[in-house]
């Protein structure tokens, strides 16, 4: 892939980036009315995506930053967005050109005051993966193979404009009214924030790796505090391949199960244990060792899970509690789903949505063992997806209903099933996390 050899970096470059963007689209759209006159309206929207979303996610992926960020965290949103958008923007978790060895040379002499050759014994220029927020090098240092992640100019500093350019978009696709998307932007405006922060990423890391080191077939990179700030991070390089290609492969039954207990452990551990989880479970983010033993990196995006959001959002994975209507009601008040001010109708639609919703997400939470390679259970996921994304009903009401924290939690179990289900993952215990909690 070709390498950027600069990334606009002040506020008008980058929203003179995004207003060319938005006079492409504007041509997409007048073609779209024509096309639509004179041929089958379906065929003429379907373009008008494509176009529409190739358009924005090519301006994204050179602005790089926060606002590819939005587009990756946006193609997981499967039941709102367009596939055409979802498709697209999912190539911001893959498919992001890097820096040129020269912008590199100059963006870490400006971030560590030094030289490479004055850190590593040997540093590879050539980036072996790129990212929204950063990409990520090979280097030496007294015969350690190291992986070491720079941060791309300007990326921190253009957070806030780079949201306030693309909420207009985001709040157009998720169907979230003026109102309400203030405190979900904050949401993720804090944490963007955060993942640009690799003194504090570090600081996460260590944490992780302390704290769930005792899960079976589970590793972690060792990090190196002086070899890394608040814009470069060092850690060794781990030898695996991406979760994805292991999948591509289609290992044996036991050797998928086994990563697979392994993810799930991970995830149950940290959110009913630590009560503080990976909220960034896109494939680049695991690998697997020669061995099957999973490899966990990128520590950046780390969600809290609040006591008063932990208890309700869990109660409604009970049948008991789903049953029961007044029981049911009372953790969606807790929740945010439902409102004081809804009408009754709103409340009746409301609570059927997420029943439903709900009903399906607990499945496996049901199960002493739980099969995520069943077509039946990802089917009826998709058939539910496909379903509200068409349903008018439910695009002309806001959608911006429930609390902050699910944003980040629900990113996490959608990413988590995600990749159980590219695993074929078929014999998960689903509580096996309890007999680890030391």
């Amino acid at each position: 892939m070709k390498s950027i050899d600069k990334i606009p970096t002040s506020k008008i470059n980058r929203a003179s980036k995004m207003m060319s963007t938005g006079a492409k689209i504007g041509v997409n759209y007048l073609k779209y009315y024509g096309e639509k006159l004179v041929g089958s309206e379906e065929k003429a929207k379907l373009k008008l995506d494509e176009s529409n979303a190739s358009d924005i996610y090519n301006s994204l992926k050179s602005l790089k930053g926060s606002a590819l960020k939005v587009a990756q965290m946006m193609s997981m949103e499967k039941t709102m967005l367009p596939q055409a958008y979802v498709e697209k923007f999912s190539l911001s978790q893959f498919s992001v050109p890097p820096l040129s060895a020269a912008l590199v040379k100059k963006t870490f002499k400006r971030y560590f005051g030094k030289d490479t050759e004055e850190l590593y014994d040997e540093f590879d220029f050539d980036a072996v993966n790129a990212a929204s927020i950063g990409q990520v090098h090979q280097a030496k240092k007294e015969g350690k193979q190291l992986a070491v992640k720079i941060q791309y100019p300007g990326v921190a500093e253009s957070i806030n404009s780079d949201l306030a350019m693309v909420k207009p978009i985001a709040m157009r696709m998720l169907n979230i009214k003026g109102k309400d998307a203030e405190r979900y932007f904050k949401e993720v405006e804090e944490k963007l924030m955060e993942e640009t922060d690799y003194a504090l990423e570090l600081e996460q890391s260590l944490a992780v790796s302390e704290v769930c080191k005792h899960i079976p077939n589970l590793l972690f990179p060792k990090y190196y505090p002086e070899l890394s700030n608040d814009k470069v991070l060092t850690m060794d390089w781990m030898e695996g391949i991406h979760i994805s290609t292991f999948a591509l492969g289609k290992p044996s039954e036991e050797r998928a199960n086994k990563v697979g207990q392994a993810l799930w452990d991970f995830y149950m551990y940290q959110i009913h244990v630590v009560k503080k989880v990976h909220a960034d479970p896109h494939p680049g983010n695991f690998m697997v060792s020669s061995n099957d033993e999973l490899i966990a990196i990128d520590f950046g995006c780390m969600k809290e899970v609040p006591e008063e959001f932990y208890t309700p959002y869990f109660e409604l994975t009970k049948p008991s509690i789903l049953n029961d209507p007044i029981a049911f009601e009372t953790q969606l008040y807790a929740l945010e789903i439902l409102k004081k001010t809804d009408t009754p109708e709103q409340t009746k639609f409301f609570s059927s949505i997420f029943k439903e919703l709900l009903s399906l997400f607990a499945l496996p939470f049901y199960e002493e063992e739980f099969d995520f390679s069943d077509p039946v259970f990802f089917n009826k996921i998709a058939n539910m997806a496909e379903k509200y994304s068409k349903d008018e009903s439910l695009r002309k009401t806001d959608a911006g209903r429930g609390s902050k924290h699910f944003i980040y939690i629900n990113r996490a179990f959608f990413g988590l099933y995600s990749l159980m289900n590219q695993l074929q993952a078929n014999r998960i215990v689903v509580n096996n996390y309890k007999k680890l909690v030391v």
